[in-house]
């Protein structure tokens, strides 16, 4: 399944759908007024917009979610990774760790997740 897009404000919009959901739409148009600043109507047109791409669904005044932060978060770095460093893996951590120092637990940490990819891999 292809997860639809978001932007950047609608993906704002999600965060507090998914920290809250379910949640009664007139309870999100009051979330959205009170954290992001939005007027009641742009609520309103993100909720269509998002929904008429499958990403939420608006069911008897109940917004829920149809795809998960974890889903929509992979699928912007997906993107963001072939479209600048030509899906190579190898180039985007290289230009992240030019302007990012990694701390030794970060090291670890990365270093771990290649020894469960390891791992699983050799299992297969």
């Amino acid at each position: 399944m292809e997860i639809p897009k978001v932007f950047e404000s609608e993906y704002r919009f999600c965060r507090i759908l998914w920290e809250n959901e379910p949640v009664k739409s007139s309870d999100l148009v009051r979330l959205c007024q009170e954290q992001l600043g939005w007027k009641p109507t742009t609520t309103y047109t993100v909720l269509r917009r998002l929904g008429d791409r499958g990403v939420l669904k608006n069911e008897n005044t109940v917004v829920r979610s149809l795809v998960s932060r974890e889903q929509v978060e992979t699928a912007q770095i997906d993107e963001m990774v072939e479209k600048t460093f030509g899906g190579s893996l190898p180039a985007f951590v290289a230009a992240f760790t030019r302007s990012h120092k990694l701390s030794r637990a970060e090291v670890d940490e990365v270093q771990a997740m290649i020894d469960r990819f390891r791992e699983e891999e050799h299992h297969d």
